[in-house]
């Protein structure tokens, strides 16, 4: 009787927009809620599988606050990344990665933080999830050397423990994916690399090169094309003859998903986590998702899609609201409670604009190379890869030669 009245209430406080439901809750212990729900999740499309992912996820309450409060984070830090590109504190590349939340949530809730993870240059979800503050994000996107990156790096280029970052150039990211991937099969420490790239780099040739030579090596790494359906302003319909991007590996399995909702994500990269843990070789994920904020902040992102269609994605299939419901449905959380967590959450944020607004600008020149070397990874010493020092070092040091000439 008890869950009963409490179930009426959340739906009385939704449905009214009234606080009256207030006094209910604080009284509440968490012995009210239910600590434990299974959902349905829609199936995912298979190529070359016999059997995919469970129809089926188990989630907890505690999970599912997680998972909601890391969303919510992003999301506002997004859209606090918003305001001050509006303000011109914030300058230069800026992509933003509001409505593709469950992409980021869901993969860093299924792999190990030992495990390694590389995307394009819409990096700011993973960064966080990857570990890295809301502060040292926003101070790295105004070029303060609180940044994550010493304001070095801007939006494209932030790095963490076992994180290689953002990558500027279009589809360059998968190549290095794939060689940590082999680093990680070389090494034989079980771990893997989950490689990510969108459906505007799903044409570029240097994938299909990685897929292949990671098809030959089994290598174990997890290749995600987060399909947004836009490649900047081109629709994945006039960009590329065949629009299923987990088929483009043909002789590596593939898996099409729902990537809007966490639960779906989550379940589809434990399965292909385990495909490659097991030494099957890689998988091909491609996460069906949507952005609601044009390719860039150069973009207004209407002249291609209506406002109609983005409202309908927010309304129908937006991933916070999609979790929150089915929570809120289950009587795993109240009303009032993801109230305090969203509250909380824009202090936070609030707080991270005021310390990224203040601090010192990034000094021209230098080196990144120290602040890369000194960065420590959870549990112990860190083997930074060679690969970002020497990337620093190309960027920041105008008198290095390079030459293509192995014999010079």
């Amino acid at each position: 009787m008890k869950t009963m009245l409490s179930i009426i209430s959340n739906a009385l406080c939704r449905m009214t927009g009234r606080n009256a439901g207030a006094r209910v809750v604080v009284s509440r212990s968490f012995a009210d809620f239910t600590p434990q729900a299974t959902f349905d999740i829609k199936k995912c499309d298979l190529h070359q599988l016999e059997e995919g992912p469970p129809l089926k996820a188990e989630l907890t309450r505690d999970q599912g606050l997680q998972y909601y409060r890391t969303m919510q984070t992003v999301r506002r830090m997004e859209l606090k990344a918003d305001q001050l590109y509006k303000q011109k504190i914030i300058r230069g590349f800026c992509h933003l990665y509001d409505g593709q939340e469950a992409c980021a949530a869901g993969i860093e809730a299924s792999i190990n933080p030992t495990d390694h993870l590389i995307t394009a240059y819409r990096a700011h979800g993973y960064t966080y999830t990857r570990g890295v503050s809301i502060k040292e994000i926003l101070a790295e996107l105004t070029g303060r050397k609180g940044g994550v990156a010493k304001g070095k790096g801007g939006s494209m280029h932030m790095y963490a423990p076992h994180f290689y970052g953002g990558n500027g150039i279009v589809g360059a990211q998968v190549p290095l994916g794939a060689g940590i991937a082999l680093a990680c099969q070389y090494q034989g420490n079980n771990q893997l690399c989950v490689t990510l790239y969108g459906d505007g780099a799903a044409n570029q040739g240097q994938l299909f090169e990685s897929f292949n030579m990671a098809a030959l090596w089994k290598l174990p790494c997890i290749f995600i094309c987060e399909n947004n359906k836009y490649g900047m302003g081109t629709s994945v319909e006039r960009a590329s003859a065949s629009i299923d991007y987990y088929k483009r590996g043909d002789f590596i399995p593939g898996i099409r998903v729902d990537g809007m909702d966490v639960l779906c994500v989550r379940e589809a990269t434990k399965f292909a986590a385990d495909h490659c843990r097991s030494g099957k070789g890689p998988i091909v994920m491609e996460l069906q998702t949507y952005r609601y904020h044009g390719h860039s902040m150069s973009d207004p992102g209407v002249s291609y899609r209506t406002r109609e269609e983005i409202q309908e994605v927010r309304t129908k299939s937006d991933p916070i609201s999609m979790l929150k419901e089915r929570m809120l449905s289950n009587n795993m959380a109240s009303v009032e409670e993801f109230k305090e967590i969203d509250v909380d959450i824009r202090k936070q944020v609030e707080e991270a604009a005021q310390f990224a607004t203040i601090g010192s600008r990034a000094a021209a020149g230098g080196s990144l190379q120290p602040h890369l070397l000194q960065q420590p990874a959870a549990g112990g010493p860190r083997d930074e890869p060679l690969v970002q020092t020497q990337v620093c070092q190309l960027d920041l040091n105008p008198n290095l030669q390079i030459h293509s000439d192995p014999d010079r």
